[in-house]
């Protein structure tokens, strides 16, 4: 082989016999971080939340060596097909304004509330999954999951999220014009909880467009990345993703690259 190279055989067992240069090794350090932070998000993040991950971490390092390095190393992030919405507001039941009118700012958490639903597909047949977003902090503050999209989901996940947070008076529910939420007994319930509701203008997504990138969000980390066999193995997965992943340990970009709990827990000690 010495000889097809043309290089003595000196040099190759000096270069054999070589340490990694510390440039190398830094590299391989820098590498086998973004491959821990990758696995550690299942493969959801791409490069600019590994760099801000790793800068979090206290690694200096820019998103263009990242997405360098992961391109080497053959690491992308998952990305799907989009999902469609689920929404009929093709009823009788009365119709709040548009409060929110597309301000997806909050002063504090608990101030803006939203909900919508999505569907997850099982082969024991459709799981319904309400979820109530905190605008301020991105945390998912209530959830629910059942076989039937009525308003017993949504004034499930509403109960969870009131019990768990015990919000001041004043909160700004807002949802699209489905007839979960503008249903008789959930405008009551939010009445009781001394909220203030807000919904949709008919046809517009973008009104609501936060608490909709979120279920576009986890449909793309989690729902269509899987095969779930039974209801049972579908809740599993989505009580780890919401409760443990996305609330405890996902960063967003719109939080200033920190997790939702970090978010809410900064605003109480702030």
């Amino acid at each position: 082989m010495c000889q097809v190279l043309h290089v003595s055989r000196s040099g190759y067992y000096a270069w054999a016999r070589r340490t990694p240069s510390p440039r190398a090794q830094r590299r391989q350090q820098r590498l086998a971080h973004i491959q821990a932070v990758y696995a550690a998000s299942q493969g959801r993040y791409g490069s600019p939340k590994i760099a801000a991950q790793l800068r979090r971490d206290g690694e200096c390092i820019g998103e263009k060596t990242v997405a360098q390095l992961m391109h080497q190393a053959g690491l992308q992030a998952r990305v799907v097909r989009r999902y469609k919405a689920t929404t009929s507001s093709r009823h009788a039941f009365p119709v709040a304004d548009n409060l929110l009118a597309q301000r997806f700012t909050a002063p504090r958490p608990h101030a803006v509330w939203m909900g919508d639903i999505t569907y997850i597909g099982t082969d024991e047949g459709w799981l319904y999954l309400a979820t109530l977003e905190d605008l301020a902090t991105r945390q998912i503050v209530g959830w629910a999951l059942e076989p039937y999209m009525t308003q017993d989901l949504t004034l499930a996940a509403l109960d969870r999220a009131v019990a768990r947070h015990r919000p001041p008076a004043g909160v700004l529910h807002h949802s699209d014009r489905g007839s979960q939420y503008a249903a008789y007994a959930y405008q009551a319930r939010i009445a009781r909880h001394r909220m203030v509701g807000s919904m949709s203008r008919k046809g517009n997504c973008y009104d609501n467009a936060c608490i909709e990138s979120w279920h576009s969000l986890i449909k793309k980390e989690l729902i269509y990345l899987s095969h779930f066999h039974t209801r049972a193995e579908a809740r599993s997965a989505i009580f780890e993703y919401i409760e443990i992943f996305y609330n405890r340990q996902r960063i967003h970009s719109a939080l200033g690259y920190r997790t939702p709990a970090e978010a809410a827990q900064d605003t109480l000690t702030a």
